[in-house]
């Protein structure tokens, strides 16, 4: 494994690495082993509070003069210093996931091209001239919102983090962001690079737990917007939060994504594809494609197929592993509960291999069917390598099937069908559609971001700008 340099405990505030006020600290413990191996800031509303005043103090400042193009140069500049550290912080995340090391360094070429994206952007997102009275010259512009509060998940810490910062610095937020106790050391790393090259308050980090740090920052009268990805309980307590200081925020909250494989479906190109959006990353991902409908002339070969491929599948914590463990002990109760109580046939299961370490937190993925659609496994976000065969018989018995969930987050629809395509796709409730393929939300350049259960407001893309930016109407009467 490449060299690294684990963070310290401690908060980055106005430029300045301090500990938590408490003196408080936590331990890391990695899901590779189960053991403790570092420690970060168990901080509380004192930090949050000095975080908020130090941002708001960079945007009266430094960062708050940059134009628009000097703000892209430094994030491209960011851009670049993450990948040239890209082996390192990798080596730090697989430590502090668990995610295999390959899935691990890709993650930090993808956070590297969400700078590089958002960076030459920055001054690309322009105003408009609105007709109006003679007389009048009217401007609408697009303006940050001020402090921007970012919680992010553990599942893709550095992947999120720049998805959600990245897009709000290139706009010329200040940004208060609070990462999940369970896996931040890469941000953590990441914010060390970044503070040799962004003025002092940009970008601000606090560690801590959820119910503390998380909820004075959520709650925090000093900040104008918010971002957060993660479950739909705490997502429904942020946007109560926002809602108490009259401010948006973005939420993205996970879901229930269906995979419809038709008769007519290239089952070749289909499997792989299939099996990995529910193994990568251990099935903890938000737009994992957690069901997949198969239409019932095809179920056998299909199934056949898949049971496969999952057999094929070993837990283990190697580099070049497909699949390693859940982030925490926790985690993999939950979801070893949830195959134990379906009530469902085991079409195939794959193994934990047996040089993993016994402490760690492997589970072996299991493909399920037939399931019902409206059973709890099939309605409930279970977060593991779990993955639920469904069958149907009609095009319209698959829309159903597929909208049936409170989710609406990603859908793909597999057919060679052109009429079918475009039917199903324009009939999916969720965010992203795709055809033919599987994209586990991606693409930088992809508005993502669901309906319903899913959260609302849009990540990634241009859309983002908009989400981190507000409007401001200037109505000349100049005669």
């Amino acid at each position: 494994m490449p060299k690294m340099t684990l963070p310290r405990p401690l908060n980055l505030i106005g430029g300045a690495w301090v500990p938590p006020r408490s003196g408080h600290e936590m331990d890391v413990v990695s899901p590779l082993d189960g053991a403790a191996f570092a420690s970060i800031a168990d901080s509380d509303a004192a930090d949050i509070d000095a975080a908020v005043a130090a941002a708001r103090a960079a945007l009266a400042g430094d960062w708050g003069r940059l134009s628009a193009t000097d703000r892209g140069r430094l994030l491209m500049r960011y851009a670049a210093a993450i990948l040239d550290h890209a082996d390192e912080l990798a080596a730090i995340e697989t430590r502090d996931n668990g995610k295999p090391l390959a899935q691990a360094r890709a993650d930090m070429v993808l956070t590297a091209r969400y700078f590089e994206y958002y960076g030459g952007a920055a001054d690309k997102v322009h105003g408009e001239v609105i007709p109006f009275q003679r007389g009048t010259t009217v401007q609408m512009t697009r303006e940050p919102h001020g402090v921007t509060g970012h919680i992010v998940p553990w599942n893709y810490p550095a992947q999120i983090y720049g998805r959600s910062v990245g897009a709000a610095l290139a706009m010329g937020n200040a940004c208060v962001l609070k990462p999940a106790e369970d896996a931040c050391l890469s941000i953590l790393r990441l914010a060390e690079i970044a503070n040799e090259i962004l003025p002092p308050g940009a970008l601000n980090v606090v560690t801590g737990r959820g119910d503390v740090a998380g909820k004075a920052l959520s709650e925090h009268r000093g900040v104008d917007f918010l971002s957060f990805t993660g479950s739909p309980e705490v997502g429904q307590m942020i946007q109560i939060a926002a809602a108490r200081n009259f401010i948006g925020c973005t939420l993205e909250l996970g879901g229930k994504s269906p995979q419809i494989v038709f008769d007519d479906a290239d089952l070749e190109a289909a499997v792989p594809v299939l099996a990995n959006a529910i193994i990568q990353n251990g099935g903890q991902t938000c737009s994992a494609g957690s069901r997949v409908l198969i239409q019932r002339g095809i179920w056998d070969d299909l199934t056949a197929r898949l049971a496969e491929r999952f057999r094929a599948v070993e837990a283990s914590p190697a580099d070049g592993s497909l699949l390693g463990p859940l982030i925490s002990a926790k985690q993999k109760r939950r979801v070893e509960t949830y195959i134990a109580e379906a009530g469902v046939p085991v079409l195939a299961q794959g193994r934990v291999a047996g040089n993993a370490p016994a402490g760690g937190f492997y589970v072996a993925p299991v493909l399920l069917g037939p399931v019902d659609p409206n059973s709890r496994i099939a309605q409930e976000e279970v977060f593991g390598p779990v993955l639920c065969a469904i069958p149907f018989d009609t095009e319209a018995e698959a829309i159903e099937i597929a909208n049936g969930t409170e989710y609406g987050l990603v859908a793909s629809v597999w057919t060679r069908d052109g009429g079918r395509q475009a039917r199903v796709a324009n009939a999916m409730r969720c965010g992203q559609v795709f055809i033919n393929g599987y994209g586990a939300g991606g693409g930088v350049e992809l508005p993502f971001g669901g309906i319903r259960k899913s959260g609302h407001g849009r990540e990634k893309g241009f859309e983002a700008l908009h989400e981190f930016s507000t409007i401001r109407t200037i109505v000349n009467h100049h005669g």
